[in-house]
């Protein structure tokens, strides 16, 4: 079974503690145990909104700062590998070629930022895409997909399951909203319409979640599910 996992910055490395990358490590040591092909994409978090606060009153214009917040997400995804030892390929992928190479030759592929005017979220859904992901996590600070943007709106109500065009719809409404937040970005949900991965959205503050979803299909987040898709089948396992 091949996974992505997308794992937000700060959900990654809170205030940058190493407790939590060696968490994340375990899981994916784990993942790779049970027979999946594992690629993690990390965001850049508090700390590349911090740089980008800074280079913002500095000058920088919005390539400037979309590239310094890509480094931000290759640092992070260095803390990952380096946690993860032999088992990773040793340096962030920069494409999409070069992860899913190290995925076939059986290493995790780990990869940040890839351009400028992308996120990590679509950088995920891309990964999945191209690898042929049999099921694409986003391990957020939020335990799944709302009506509403959760943080503005007391009655957002959660979903249990959704189609990928009805996250489409959903993440266009909240991205509307100037200043709202949505689990995902509108690129991301476009990507998972396309390519009819199967994807989960949870809260990763602890990490053993992530586990739990991809080996049990045991969580409190949203599956984004294909129509089509076999109603009994809800989760793929790995192979034994």
């Amino acid at each position: 079974m091949r996974v992505v996992v997308s794992v937000g910055g700060s959900v990654l490395a809170p205030d940058l503690a190493h407790e939590r990358v060696e968490q994340y490590a375990d899981v994916i040591d784990q993942l790779v145990d049970e027979g999946c092909s594992v690629g993690a994409v990390v965001g850049g978090g508090g700390v590349a909104r911090n740089y980008i606060k800074t280079a913002r009153k500095l000058g920088a214009n919005e390539v400037e700062l979309d590239d310094i917040g890509i480094s931000v997400t290759r640092l992070n995804a260095q803390l990952l590998i380096a946690a993860l030892g032999d088992d990773a390929a040793p340096s962030p992928a920069e494409n999409y070629e070069e992860a899913g190479e190290a995925m076939r030759r059986g290493d995790v592929a780990i990869m940040g930022g890839v351009t400028a005017g992308q996120t990590t979220d679509a950088v995920s859904a891309a990964l999945a895409e191209y690898t042929n992901a049999d099921l694409l996590v986003y391990a957020t600070s939020v335990p799944g997909v709302y009506s509403a943007d959760p943080k503005t709106d007391e009655d957002a109500e959660r979903y249990e399951r959704i189609t990928p065009a009805e996250l489409v719809d959903v993440i266009a409404d909240i991205e509307m909203s100037a200043g709202s937040s949505a689990p995902v970005d509108l690129l991301a949900a476009k990507l998972i319409e396309r390519s009819r991965v199967r994807t989960i959205v949870l809260d990763g503050t602890d990490p053993e979640d992530v586990l739990d979803a991809v080996l049990r299909g045991e969580h409190d987040g949203t599956d984004i599910v294909p129509d089509g898709s076999d109603a009994g089948m809800d989760y793929w396992v790995a192979d034994e």
